[in-house]
């Protein structure tokens, strides 16, 4: 299939995106939004042969990741400056009518696009595994470390009560975390896309923290529940059940958009889409052509 590669100008930097796939003129194209703030395109690369049912997809990698420009600045790395970049990258390319995929972070930012920015032609937007507000997100991650063992409690309590992310044991512990509720740290068994390095560690820690459960960094403010009245375009909310963003989450999004759809994915952690890869694929592509 046809691949092409690309650099936008956004502001002083450059922004990478990955075209899979030709147009056509009965499927709008699937722009997918990755995660973080800190991951990049690589993980899309799992949906390639999507691109053969004659869907064109879209991926890029968000300024401060992936092959983007990556900023010394800290001011960079606010949500605007995605949202922003998001709607450049619409006009570069050409997307006046699409469908739009965000996971996780991507999620938030289309919920921020959607209802700060009043966007058109977007046919439908899949929220997978994103939540509404960065409150109730900490909470719900507190509640899944009461699930470890005592002694990944105590240390991830103690590096919370110190400040000191660095400690082996509050590592192994926020390793174990990670690896039971988002994926498995990659080797060499793991799909080629998910060992390439993201690029995003000076945007994770400034726009999120350091971890998933101590949101401290420039969007730890984000809350847009109250806002999501306000969307009124086709909504799919999907989550997994041993998925960092709880059902609890994925539901406050589902309840507070009108008309919302919502899948939950048995026996998938933070990326159904690598945990569930087929079913994913089937859900995705049963959304898309209702929406089309």
């Amino acid at each position: 299939m046809k691949i092409e590669e690309g650099y936008m100008p956004f502001h002083e930097y450059k922004t990478y995106y990955r075209i899979v796939g030709e147009p056509s003129k009965d499927k709008a194209p699937l722009l997918l939004i990755h995660g973080g703030p800190g991951s990049s395109h690589n993980y899309f690369e799992l949906l390639d042969e999507y691109a053969n049912t004659g869907r064109q997809l879209i991926m890029y990698d968000q300024v401060g990741c992936g092959k983007s420009s990556l900023p010394e600045d800290p001011a960079v790395y606010v949500k605007d400056t995605w949202a922003q970049e998001l709607i450049a990258l619409r006009k570069y390319l050409h997307l006046d009518e699409v469908h739009m995929l965000g996971q996780s972070w991507g999620g938030m930012l289309e919920m921020y696009y959607l209802t700060n920015f009043d966007p058109q032609g977007i046919k439908s937007v899949m929220i997978d595994g994103s939540p509404a507000s960065i409150k109730l997100w900490t909470k719900e991650q507190h509640r899944l470390i009461s699930y470890l063992s005592y002694e990944d409690r105590k240390a991830i309590a103690e590096a919370e009560r110190t400040g000191d992310f660095t400690g082996p044991k509050y590592l192994a512990a926020n390793d174990r975390y990670m690896e039971r509720y988002c994926w498995d740290d990659p080797d060499e068994n793991s799909p080629e896309p998910l060992r390439r390095p993201t690029n995003g560690k000076r945007a994770s820690l400034i726009a999120e923290g350091p971890n998933e459960f101590t949101e401290n960094g420039t969007i730890s403010d984000f809350e847009v529940t109250d806002q999501l009245k306000n969307i009124h375009v086709p909504v799919l909310v999907t989550n997994g059940t041993d998925d960092l963003c709880t059902p609890l989450i994925a539901k406050s999004v589902y309840d507070h958009i009108p008309g919302a759809k919502w899948h939950l994915f048995a026996n998938s952690r933070h990326l159904a889409l690598l945990d569930q890869h087929d079913k994913f694929i089937d859900v995705l592509d049963r959304w898309l052509a209702v929406n089309d």
